[in-house]
């Protein structure tokens, strides 16, 4: 039975240090790591060393920038553990194939239907994946509307991820608390 964890946070928070950290506490074995970046200048390409170069080879890793599901389905042939690192890099990967941001209608859709996709093959695997994200709407409303589209692309799909969701950290300063423990539903709450 598969067990979803979603890892949110800012900028430099902690998120995928925690992750990875939690991958490998769940076990000796196997793990997956799906990289969802595009290295397109130098300084990506350095991000994508440093997190390289924190894991071992007990990890396998899947490149998808595209088509999750099917990399969760490859991944979870070869793993215990899979870590798909990570949500807004996916989404905006998404969003820079549209030549127009015009018909947002539409666009809401195949993010939801993208995030559907994920989420299926998630609930499909034999054991853990744990999904990192960005928590990116707790600035100021952005200047420009590719900006503001990939905010709002990003709460819903960290919405439908987190609902869907057994367990939903979030990291602040390397420091990690479990949302799910803490949260109250409302709707069950009102009078």
């Amino acid at each position: 039975m598969s067990k979803i964890i979603l890892i949110t946070g800012g900028a430099r928070s902690g998120k995928s240090t925690f992750a990875e950290k939690l991958a490998a506490s769940l076990t000796e074995g196997k793990k997956a790591y799906i990289a969802t970046a595009q290295i397109f200048d130098e300084e990506m390409a350095n991000r994508v060393k440093i997190h390289q170069s924190r894991r071992d080879d007990t990890w396998v890793t899947f490149e998808s920038p595209f088509e999750a599901e099917k990399a969760i389905e490859d991944a979870d042939k070869t793993a215990d553990v899979i870590l798909f690192d990570c949500m807004t890099i996916y989404i905006s990967n998404f969003l820079c194939a549209y030549e127009s941001l015009d018909d947002l209608d539409n666009i809401n859709i195949e993010l939801k239907n993208l995030v559907n996709k994920l989420l299926d093959a998630a609930k499909k695997i034999s054991g853990t994946i744990i999904i990192v994200t960005n928590e990116v709407g707790c600035g100021i409303v952005p200047e420009n509307k590719l900006a503001r589209v990939f905010r709002d692309c990003a709460g819903i799909a960290n919405q439908m991820v987190a609902a869907a969701a057994d367990d939903v950290y979030l990291t602040v300063c390397g420091l990690s608390v479990n949302l799910k423990k803490l949260s109250i539903d409302v709707a069950a709450n009102i009078c």
